[in-house]
C-alpha cells in the first residue's frame, strides 16, 4: 500500500508558474511510475506526464515544453514544474503510483494502482 501527499497547487495568472510536490509514504521498498493526472469540471480525468524510476517521461500533447515531471527516488517524491501556464490548465491536479519493474514506463493512457487527493491548480485570463 502506497500514501500519496500532493501540496503546491493554488491560483495564477496565465503565463505563470506553480511546482506540484506529491510525497510517496508506505510501502516504497518497490520499483513505481508515477504520475500527475488531472480532471477539470464537467470533464473526464486525463493524465498530464508519467516517470519511472530512470526517469524515462511521457507527456500528453498539450502540456510538453510547458510541464517537466521528475521523480526523487532517494526522497520518494514526484515533482510536476508548470510554466507558461494557460485557464485551459485549470483542473484538481492528481498524484498516481504503480508498481512498475525493470525500464517499464507506464504512459499516460495507463491505469494506476494507488492515488492522492488532488491539489487545485487555478489560472486565470
Amino acid at each position: 500500500q502506497v500514501h500519496l501527499v500532493e501540496s503546491g497547487g493554488g491560483s495564477v495568472q496565465a503565463g505563470g508558474s506553480l511546482r506540484l510536490s506529491c510525497a510517496a509514504s508506505g510501502d516504497t521498498s518497490s520499483t513505481y511510475c508515477m504520475g500527475w493526472f488531472r480532471q477539470a469540471p464537467g470533464k473526464e480525468r486525463e493524465g498530464v506526464a508519467t516517470v519511472n524510476h530512470i526517469g524515462d517521461t511521457d507527456y500528453a500533447d498539450s502540456v510538453k515544453g510547458r510541464f517537466t515531471i521528475s521523480q526523487d527516488n532517494v526522497k520518494n517524491t514526484v515533482s510536476l514544474q508548470m510554466n507558461s501556464l494557460k485557464p485551459e490548465d485549470t483542473a484538481m491536479y492528481y498524484c498516481a503510483a504503480s508498481p512498475c519493474a525493470g525500464y517499464l514506463l507506464l504512459g499516460i493512457r495507463a491505469d494506476f494502482n494507488y492515488w492522492g487527493q488532488g491539489t487545485q491548480v487555478t489560472v486565470s485570463s
